[in-house]
This record gives C-alpha cells, structure tokens and sequence, in this order.
C-alpha cells in the first residue's frame, strides 16, 4: 500500500480515511491502557472486513502529531497486539506488525508500530459486534450486509485454497529463480504471461495483480512471512515423552515448500539413531525408513490445509516412534481406512509444483526424479516400508476432524536398548 515510510508520513498528514487509522498509545507502567483492548479489536476487525489496511500507533489521530512510543515498550505493545488479535478476534486475525524509525515534524527520531490489516478470507467478531470501515470510522455491519459478507467471503473460500491471491503481495515478492524451475519447453515466453498460467500470479477482488498460495509457497524466499503458518515445526526428544525438559533439537523449518521437505528429512536423519551390528560384516539398520520418511514429509506438506489459521506441520521425533500432525481433515470423501488404497489431493497446484521440482535428497531406496509423482504410491511405500523395518505397521489418526496423524513405528534396538 505505502511503499515506504515517506509515503506513509505524507498519508499520516493528510489524515485518516478508509485504509488507515491513527492511534496514540497510552501507557500506566508497563500495562497499555489506551486505546482500550476491546476498541483496538473492533478497529483490527473491521478493517480485515472491509479491505487491506494500516494501522498506527504512536500517532495522535487528531493532530496528526507523532507522539511516539517509548523504544523500551515496543515490546508489551506487540505482545499487547499479538493477544487481541489472537484471545479477542474471531477467527484469529493474521496480521503484519513493525515496528519504525521515522522523524516527527521537528526531525527528532520517533518510534511507532505499523499494523498491516490484509483483506480476510473471513468475516470477523470482535468483542462489540461485527464492524465495517467506513471512510475514517468502524460501523457496526446490518444483518442484510452481514449476511452478504458471509456470502461474498465464503464464496471466496469454494476457490481452491492454493490458487487463491494473497493480501498485500505483488510479483516481485516471487524469486525468478525459483519460478523459472517450473518451466518447460513448451511454456509462455513472455514472463507474465507464463506466472499467470501456472497460476503463481492472478487478479484479486479489486483487479490487482497478487502472487497465489501456491506461488508463495513455492517461489518465494520465506512463504512465512506472507503465510504465518507455512512451516514445519520439528522436535526430536530424548525418551517417549512429549517434554520440552527432553527436548534435544528443535527447529522451525522455513522456506519454498521443496526446501521445508528437504530440510525436515534431513533433521529425522540427522537424529535417528542407527544400529550396528557385525555379524560377521557390519550391518546397519536405522530406527526410520528414510525413503517413508520423505514420503510422509512429502505428503504433509503437498496436502495440509493451509487455510487453517495459526495451525502448522508438526514433525516430532521420539525414541521409539515419529509423529507427523498435517492441519486440516482428510479431503474429499476418503477416511482414515482407505487412505491407502485411494487418491485424492486437496492442493491440486502445490502438488503439480512440487511435481516439477527434482529430488533434492538420498532417500534410500526411492526411485524418484522428482519430489511428487502424482501416482498415489506414497502411502503404501509409507506403511510397507516402515512395518518391514519396525515389524508395526504405521497408523493414521484424525483428530478432531480438523488434523491427521502419522505414527511411524521406530526398529526395535538389535542390543535391546531403549
């Protein structure tokens, strides 16, 4: 929207209007006391109602003054921010906070903090009601609105996920270099023309150009900057107890989806343990099958649901097993019975894509060219592959009908080990 913070100064002198609001902050101690919680929310909510925005703090929204905000509680005022925008909207609101650096009237440094509100995929309650920006101020939305905003936004969501515009972005947050790789022979020339084809780049509500889910995903540097969810938690514990007392390695896994998959087969590799034994040449037998690590990993990442907010893949490594938790139900009409015998694919563009990307690990025993391969054959290899080395066959479990669990079976220690 503001491109940089001289823009932002000039917009801050001309005043509030429909995409930006002005917002002194109050202090007692270290406790924010103005604006009130509940009106922050209101003003958060509405402007994810009404169209992508700004917010901010710092600034009288009368005088237009910078009256700043100490530098020392810049802190409590995201984590103030981080709370309402997660304990007092719903659903949750993912929103852009930074703090800046800019120069009052008189050219004395000042800090702020700017909220970037994207345009919601949803409708959202604050704690006075639904509201709607209107020129400068919030209005409480009429049921007739109401009911058409639910309408427009929900039939926003029947778009495929992955195909669908994200807020606040444009072409040039995709690196060239990692959309070129989805090329063929046969491929547009004209460079636009090939990201809007392969749907990396398309038109939002409002006719301007967006990079998608999907392009995001997989041709941006961080996607986790755009999507706060897009990345692999992954833990490995020292015993079979979840605690963060055991915990050995942890990492959050960042970066295009082909990346994250990489990254999270080598942290299984890097902590399982394996066994030795010289009988009378040496043999190794590792606690995972690497070759169903990587499926198992590619499958998490190529159909989660990535509308889920503030849920991400969990990849947790124990002594005697690995869980992976996927957000997101099964798609379509499988269950957790047939999902070895059938396909079904919730992010038909991410699974093209990463059909395109070339294996970038030595998964033991994999016969791939390419990370996806579109034929269904993940699954088996998954639950074939590990009861053969662990002697128990892998199991998948929904939770709550809104995450999947896999529990792959570590190979019992040939020395009797825990």
């Amino acid at each position: 929207m503001y491109e940089n913070i001289s823009d932002l100064l000039k917009q801050i002198a001309l005043g509030e209007d429909s995409v930006l609001e002005l917002k002194a902050v109050e202090f007692s101690g270290n406790k924010v006391i103005g604006p009130h919680k509940d009106g922050m929310a209101d003003e958060l909510a509405a402007m994810a109602n009404t169209a992508t925005g700004i917010i901010i703090l710092g600034v009288d929204d009368k005088t237009k003054e910078i009256r700043a905000i100490p530098p020392e509680k810049l802190d409590i005022v995201e984590g103030w921010l981080r709370s309402i925008c997660n304990d007092s909207i719903d659903p949750p609101l993912d929103c852009v906070i930074r703090k800046l650096i800019v120069l009052d009237s008189q050219g004395h440094e000042k800090a702020i903090v700017r909220i970037d509100i994207p345009r919601s995929l949803f409708v959202h309650k604050s704690p006075n009601g639904y509201f709607r920006r209107i020129g400068s101020s919030k209005r409480e939305m009429k049921p007739e609105v109401l009911a058409r905003l639910f309408q427009q936004r929900s039939q926003a969501r029947l778009i495929r996920f992955d195909e669908q515009t994200v807020p606040g972005t444009s072409s040039n947050d995709l690196n060239p270099q990692l959309w070129r790789r989805f090329r063929t022979v046969i491929s547009p020339k004209d460079d636009r023309e090939f990201l809007e084809k392969m749907k990396l780049i398309s038109n939002d509500e409002d006719g301007a150009m967006r990079a998608t889910v999907s392009g995001i995903l997989t041709a941006s540097d961080a996607p986790e900057s755009f999507m706060s969810s897009a990345f692999i938690q992954a833990v490995c514990y020292r015993g079979t107890e979840r605690n963060a007392a055991y915990q050995l390695d942890t990492k959050d896994i960042n970066g295009p989806l082909d990346v994250q998959i990489r990254d999270a087969w080598k942290f299984v590799e890097r902590n399982m343990r394996v066994f030795a034994i010289k009988a009378p040449n040496r043999i190794e037998t590792p606690q995972f099958s690497l070759n169903a690590v990587f499926e198992a990993v590619v499958n998490a990442v190529a159909h989660r649901d990535y509308s889920v907010y503030g849920s991400k893949i969990r990849l947790h490594l124990f002594s005697d097993r690995l869980e992976l938790f996927s957000p997101g139900a099964i798609p379509n009409t499988m269950t957790i019975e047939s999902i070895s015998e059938r396909q079904s694919t919730r992010n038909e563009l991410i699974s093209s894509l990463l059909a395109r990307c070339p294996m970038n690990v030595n998964a033991i025993g994999s016969q791939r060219s390419f990370i996806m391969d579109k034929r269904g054959e993940g699954v088996p290899i998954i639950l074939i592959e590990s009861e053969r080395l662990s002697g128990k066959k892998p199991e998948y479990r929904l939770i709550d009908d809104a995450e999947v669990k896999l529990t792959i079976f570590a190979a019992p220690s040939p020395h009797g080990e825990d």
